[in-house]
């Protein structure tokens, strides 16, 4: 055999090595970008949130939550906030009733358990921020109030929130611990009713939240005194067993308490839980 045929034939076997290295490394590529497309589409995606939420919270948090349900909305395309906006007792008083909702903020732990001894919270209720009270007089304090007790002045229209209600047993609560007698021109179902007899000059002053005094935007001046450091109130939030979206529930309570949402609720004057 010639030297030129053997040179041939080794050229021959090392371009077909060459070759089969080179399908087996494009086999390996093929099942490498198969098995990784495999498990990216097997992968579990965060469900895509739709639908109504409905959020019955405390009067109080009106204007607040108004803005987290702006934004939660933003965030999930497709899902709407409904929110009912009362005093938290009326509030209990329909979810055990049967009403449908989705979420409870109430703006104190007495009322939420109405709803958690009725068995209607899905799952134990959380703190989320608290409030303190401040009393709203009109604009410039004409009254001159500077105290609890200046409520007790001859002649001043002094409105409270019901009894029944968050803000009204946290001011019996204050007034006891300041040894103070009051009888007010009214007793309202909740706290903006209350803060609306200063703004449309029916009282010459209400006990309220401050966060409620900052909503007014002027339209009141607050005038805080020490007995409200000892009627603090706690707000806790729960999802519930009637509501019928728990996916976006849960997610609008996360919205509630993350840095995102304590933020809103600390700009409007809400203290941390």
């Amino acid at each position: 055999m010639t030297r030129s045929v053997r040179r041939t034939r080794r050229t021959l076997r090392l371009a077909g090595a060459g070759a089969a290295a080179a399908l087996a490394l494009s086999a390996c590529s093929s099942s490498s970008d198969t098995s990784g497309q495999s498990g990216s589409s097997n992968a579990p995606a965060s469900p895509k949130l739709s639908g109504t939420v409905t959020v019955f919270a405390a009067a109080s948090l009106k204007e607040s939550f108004t803005s987290l349900g702006k934004e939660f909305e933003h965030r999930h395309p497709g899902t709407k906030v409904s929110f009912s906006f009362s005093g938290s007792d009326t509030l209990a008083a329909s979810i055990t009733g049967g009403a449908p909702a989705d979420v409870f903020a109430a703006a104190s732990p007495r009322t939420m358990k109405t709803v958690t001894d009725a068995g209607a919270a899905s799952g134990a209720p959380v703190t989320f921020v608290r409030n303190q009270l401040e009393i709203a007089t009109r604009p410039g304090n004409p009254a001159k109030v500077s105290s609890l007790k200046d409520l007790t002045k001859s002649g001043l229209k002094v409105v409270l929130c019901d009894k029944t209600v968050p803000c009204g047993a946290a001011a019996r609560k204050a007034l006891d611990a300041a040894g103070i007698e009051l009888t007010p021109v009214s007793y309202e179902q909740d706290v903006k009713s209350a803060l609306n007899k200063v703004r449309l000059d029916e009282a010459d002053a209400a006990v309220v939240y401050k966060t409620d005094v900052k909503a007014a935007k002027g339209t009141v001046q607050g005038v805080e005194f020490p007995e409200s450091a000892g009627a603090v109130n706690d707000y806790p939030i729960t999802a519930l067993k009637n509501g019928r979206n728990a996916e976006a529930a849960q997610a609008f309570i996360a919205l509630v308490r993350s840095a995102d949402g304590q933020k809103v609720l600390g700009e409007a004057g809400f203290l941390k839980p």
